[in-house]
């Protein structure tokens, strides 16, 4: 684990693998563990690094609202720190305008773009009324853990999976002071002006069954990237937990290419 001082926060990343230079940027949640269960896979064909970005359970700063600026700036610092421009960089969710930020800002730093269940604003008036939902349930640690579990994937992954599995992912989401600031962000988030700007091959996956950020918005984040490839999974929000072969199949064979 590599530590940086970036403005006014200390951050971490880890790296893992061998190949050319990936850089996985969470949503909101814990952190950087959120890739864990494709991770080794991902390490196999590609030096992966891992931020933790502010918000994180192991990021430290002041405790200020965050911005997309603030953690782009975060991606930007472990790109250069690690000697791994250009890189790959996939985004997901919160990840998502966050990778477009360091796409349309440096793009030096970025060879490819992904992002994965992402949107350019927060005017859509279901993100306002969930992620103001979320932060209302503060008090209630279980209801903010299970409304987290109900939006993160399909009712028929949920079945799948069964009762058992759907209780123990309640945990994943916590009404910590970090996660608090991440749905804040989700409420003011607007990348529109950034996105004509990003020259990067992109790819933006869509899930037609999220309940987190709905459908609509990959589409439109994929209207405002020119040149970009657009592709849905029959799938809820946390796609790599849903559909990781299919996931992992188009990261890998968009990356591939010269």
């Amino acid at each position: 684990m590599t530590t940086l001082t970036v403005g006014n926060a200390r951050i971490s990343y880890r790296t893992e693998g061998s190949g050319p230079a990936l850089v996985l940027v969470h949503g909101v949640g814990p952190g950087s563990l959120m890739w864990d269960t494709i991770l080794d896979d991902l390490a196999a064909r590609n030096t992966a690094h891992l931020p933790d970005l502010s918000g994180s359970d192991s990021a430290e700063d002041d405790g200020a609202p965050l911005t997309v600026e603030t953690l782009a700036e975060q991606v930007i610092a472990v790109i250069e720190h690690a000697g791994a421009g250009p890189a790959d960089v996939v985004g997901f969710s919160l990840g998502a305008p966050t990778a477009a930020a360091v796409a349309a800002r440096r793009p030096d730093l970025v060879r490819r773009l992904v992002t994965v269940a992402g949107f350019a604003h927060a005017e859509d008036e279901y993100v306002q009324q969930l992620m103001t939902t979320w932060l209302n349930l503060t008090a209630s640690p279980e209801g903010f853990g299970r409304l987290g579990t109900m939006t993160s994937f399909s009712r028929r992954f949920l079945n799948e999976i069964g009762h058992e599995a759907t209780e123990q992912m309640h945990g994943f989401m916590r009404p910590v002071p970090g996660r608090l600031r991440q749905l804040d962000l989700l409420l003011r988030l607007d990348v529109r002006d950034l996105l004509p700007r990003i020259t990067a091959p992109t790819l933006v996956i869509g899930c037609t069954e999220d309940l987190t950020i709905p459908v609509e918005n990959h589409r439109e984040l994929a209207g405002a990237i020119a040149g970009s490839e657009y592709v849905e999974l029959d799938s809820g929000h946390v796609v790599m937990g849903e559909r990781p072969t299919e996931f992992l199949k188009l990261v890998h064979d968009f990356l591939a290419r010269p």
